[in-house]
């Protein structure tokens, strides 16, 4: 009965009064994208990022702009910090990690890429076996998926 009468109060608001119901009793998060770009070497490229905690390498990317889709966004970010197109754009995966989403990509590139961002320290192409061995293994387990390994 109780629940009934929700439901019918619930139907009855409008819907900004809905919204802000919603807004002020979920918890928010943060939603970021990242990729695991190849060139035609296949090799891998990586961001010595100014925020980045520990050792700075780690795969590109960055957050979502509010009403922004994740495609347009990796796209959007990639352009931002190197200058260079993503072809053959694939979205691999998505996860929580407490109160943030991570979208993550695979793509390709013909271009070369340059650092065109103050976030980013210098960037490079990789093979398995040079990677950082500072980086994150959740990043060095996507790499190792993208490549077949």
């Amino acid at each position: 009965m109780l629940t009934n009468l929700v439901g019918k109060i619930w139907k009855a608001l409008p819907q900004s009064a809905r919204l802000w119901i919603i807004r002020r009793t979920q918890p928010t998060f943060t939603v970021s994208v990242a990729a695991v770009i190849l060139n035609q070497r296949r090799e891998v490229l990586l961001l010595n990022h100014v925020l980045r905690p520990r050792s700075g390498w780690g795969l590109p990317g960055g957050f979502i702009d509010r009403g922004e889709q994740p495609a347009d966004a990796i796209r959007r970010e990639i352009r931002e910090e190197t200058g260079i197109e993503l072809n053959d754009l694939k979205m691999l995966r998505v996860r929580t990690l407490g109160r943030h989403i991570e979208i993550l990509f695979s793509a390709t590139t013909p271009g070369d890429p340059e650092v065109l961002s103050r976030e980013i320290i210098e960037l490079g192409w990789f093979t398995m076996e040079t990677l950082p061995p500072q980086l994150n293994g959740g990043q060095k387990t996507a790499i190792e998926s993208v490549l077949g390994l």
